[in-house]
């Protein structure tokens, strides 16, 4: 096929098997997030009717690997494929050596967690290790409701993270949204705080990102709960938006801001003065590690089994043709597991360990992330064919994302332990 025989039969799909509206940009350059409306999960779809009506199969890691913002992008993708050409990769490390890589200057910060990515941007503005925060990441708590997987759920908080913080590094958070209180009075807070805020000072605040679609949304999600931090711009008819998990910032008109601030889908927001920050001593991270890590189970994979097993077995009512909407957050809640590579570049930098042992458990954790993020595509086909017999692999799946996610987990409890002993902390446990 040609690319513009390609691009017809997105179009085709899109409109025909897809009964997809908001077609009037279709095109070559047509944003697929943007100006066709298709969330993460529509985008499963389309890669799935693509392969069983126009024989355009792209294997699942090809799909998740992908950067595709555009019709063109995809149709690119498939022209590759098609041509036996592997998806891009990134660039290679420039040097194994001890001196860069983990250890070097310019070693990768992940960004995978927008309320921790908040909070950490204050440690990295005055060269504190923050690593070590991100231990509470790779598990951190999801909701299942209704036999769905939920990354925001009314219940869930960031508590701990709030009271690890304070403890770790000596900076107080002050949640200022008020709950229980209207939104607009919410909102006359958050404009207070910005408009009064002196300089160290960070005011967070939740907003729906799908409601601000100058700022990107990776996940196509709808809704899409995000912490970000505001300050008064130039211009008072602007905010000045830092977004440290997109490492991006920039100026946005303030009344888009607050009207992502407004959406019934969210509510949060604090406030701490990142001049109070200091390093975290040794005994406080030693009992952050033992308070958050989960050594006998993977609570995600769990939830996914579940989830399939309740799905296949019509437990209340359910059927297979829900399955993908079920999982339709676990790429959001995937990305997570990167946070294991800041467990190790933590371990690694204090023991001085060889980088490419480094590298080679970095590999690893992103094969977890990656599989985790690609699952929903076994689902969908699940759902779309029917077919029963396709349970066997997707239940072999979620058994190698296991076995994988354990033998990290084992890796990175020996590395602590050897920190441990190397700062000559004694055994105790902290209750989580």
């Amino acid at each position: 096929m040609t690319f513009e025989t390609i691009v017809e039969a997105i179009h085709v799909t899109l409109r025909d098997d897809m009964e997809r509206p908001h077609l009037e940009l279709f095109g070559p350059e047509a944003r697929l997030n943007e100006d066709l409306y298709l969330d993460s999960i529509l985008m499963l779809h389309l890669f799935l009717n693509l392969e069983l009506r126009h024989g355009l199969a792209a294997p699942e890691e090809a799909i998740v690997r992908q950067d595709l913002a555009t019709v063109g992008d995809l149709a690119r993708l498939f022209l590759r494929l098609q041509d036996g050409a592997e998806a891009p990769k990134a660039a290679p490390e420039p040097d194994e050596s001890d001196e860069l890589g983990v250890h070097g200057e310019d070693y990768v910060d992940l960004k995978i967690h927008c309320f921790v990515s908040c909070v950490c941007a204050a440690l990295k503005a005055r060269g504190i290790d923050h690593r070590a925060f991100y231990f509470g990441v790779w598990d951190a708590e999801f909701a299942v409701q209704d036999h769905a997987l939920r990354y925001h759920a009314d219940g869930l908080s960031h508590a701990a993270f709030h009271r690890w913080f304070e403890r770790l590094y000596g900076v107080t958070i002050t949640e200022w949204y008020d709950h229980a209180a209207p939104k607009e009075a919410n909102v006359a807070r958050l404009l207070e705080l910005v408009e009064t805020r002196r300089d160290g000072v960070s005011v967070m605040a939740m907003l729906d990102l799908f409601h601000l679609p100058e700022r990107e949304n990776k996940f196509n999600q709808n809704p899409f709960p995000h912490y970000l931090m505001l300050e008064t711009a130039a211009d008072p008819d602007v905010f000045m938006v830092r977004d440290p998990d997109f490492r991006w910032e920039g100026e946005i008109a303030r009344h888009k801001v607050l009207n992502a601030v407004r959406q019934p889908t969210v509510g949060g927001g604090y406030v701490f003065d990142g001049d109070e920050a200091r390093p975290a001593r040794d005994a406080d991270v030693a009992d952050w590690f033992e308070a958050t890590f989960r050594r006998r189970d993977n609570p995600l994979v769990a939830a996914v089994r579940d989830i399939l097993d309740a799905h296949l077995d019509g437990r209340d009512g359910l059927t297979l043709a829900g399955l993908p909407e079920a999982l339709k957050e676990l790429p959001v809640l995937a990305i997570r597991k990167y946070a294991y590579e800041h467990g190790f570049a933590f371990f690694w930098r204090a023991l001085k360990l060889p980088n490419a042992d480094f590298l080679g458990w970095a590999d690893e954790i992103e094969a977890l992330a990656l599989g985790l993020k690609a699952y929903p595509l076994q689902a969908l086909r699940l759902a779309e064919t029917g077919d029963r017999a396709l349970a066997a692999a997707a239940f072999a799946e979620l058994d190698r994302l296991e076995r994988l996610e354990a033998a990290i987990k084992r890796r990175l409890d020996e590395v602590f332990n050897d920190w441990r002993a190397a700062r000559g902390l004694d055994d105790r446990r902290a209750v989580a």
